[in-house]
């Protein structure tokens, strides 16, 4: 019951939360951005044809009543159409939303697999060479901008080593069988490894850029609370009874600094879903990030929205996936 009751609770502020940014973000694509209509006839079309533009979009109506209108659509599955593709925002979704999967989820295991263990052993051994490298590495994470950096590996990679493909797209290969819209794993299902090489190879430099970026800020927050974790009173108590420094690394001291690092995680994969998007104008990543830059230099509003609730909905969802895991194996957090 508690957890149901939480649960219940996280739901309803999921929809309160989407409520506001939807509202924020309609009122902000209809007054910043300057009128679409002149976009979609041209700037030559005479008064008449941009008149009958606007009000065939409703931009002659209150804004409270675009935004009602615009609600009533959202509760019927419809997210608008956009004029630049000319296709349902929703089909324009589903073709990019795997491939920002795809590339956040790649992102989030590298940065984790060398952030974390990072962190622990130079938490484990201060003012060591270790110790060291971990300064410089999180500063670097977290001073150096992710399209800067895409850039230099780009440079150094494929322009100067030509070791990494060019980076426009997911696959310079053929296209695997889409089942789940992932290269990677439908390239694994279709057994198609030449697919499953081309797309690993495209896959690698902004992946790459995201781990680095990503993998500072958690490396300090990992090494911060072992550090912490190390100097705490019930490790000290182990280490006077005599237990293993194996052990109380393992068993007592891992257990409580695995809680805080797993929030970071979820922190920064739902940075990574809604994020990612200099990176994928950089590499030129069919994802949702580029998809809505194009949108808003285009001031097409309906896919400017989508993917604002999409980022939204996509941060509340893991960080109540992850609070729910906390709530089960954390006793603390049930009162």
């Amino acid at each position: 019951m508690p957890l149901a009751i939480y649960i219940g609770r996280r739901l309803v502020f999921l929809v309160v939360a989407l409520f506001g940014v939807s509202l924020i973000t309609f009122v902000v694509t209809r007054v910043l951005p300057g009128n679409p209509a002149y976009l979609i006839v041209g700037v030559q079309a005479d008064e008449s044809t941009v008149e009958a533009v606007i009000e065939r979009l409703g931009l002659d109506e209150p804004i409270i009543n675009q935004y009602g209108h615009y609600m009533r659509q959202l509760f019927s599955g419809d997210l608008g159409d956009s004029w630049r593709t000319k296709n349902p925002v929703t089909t324009d979704i589903a073709d990019r939303w795997p491939a920002t999967i795809e590339l956040a989820t790649a992102a989030a295991i590298l940065s984790i697999c060398w952030s974390v263990p990072f962190g622990i052993v130079s938490a484990l051994r201060r003012r060591s060479l270790s110790d060291r490298l971990a300064n410089v590495a999180s500063g670097l994470g977290v001073s150096i901008p992710e399209f800067w950096l895409g850039i230099i590996l780009i440079l150094v990679f494929f322009f100067h080593l030509d070791f990494a493909p060019a980076p426009i797209g997911r696959s310079l290969g053929t296209v695997p069988p889409e089942v789940t819209g992932l290269y990677t794993l439908d390239s694994v299902i279709a057994g198609d490894w030449g697919a499953l090489r081309s797309s690993l190879a495209q896959l690698a430099l902004p992946a790459i850029t995201l781990a680095i970026t990503t993998g500072g800020p958690l490396l300090r927050v990992t090494r911060g609370f072992m550090r912490e974790t190390m100097a705490s009173h019930h490790i000290r108590s182990a280490r006077a009874l005599g237990v293993p420094e194996r052990s109380i690394v393992l068993r007592h001291a891992l257990p409580n600094v695995l809680l805080p690092v797993s929030t970071m995680v979820a922190l920064m994969y739902g940075y990574l879903l809604g994020g990612t998007v200099l990176v994928e104008f950089v590499f030129a990543w069919p994802g949702i990030g580029k998809y809505a830059i194009d949108s808003i230099a285009a001031s097409d509003y309906a896919p400017v929205l989508a993917a604002v609730l999409l980022s939204a909905c996509s941060y509340i969802l893991v960080y109540l996936v992850m609070d729910i895991l906390h709530f089960i194996i954390d006793p603390r957090t049930r009162t």
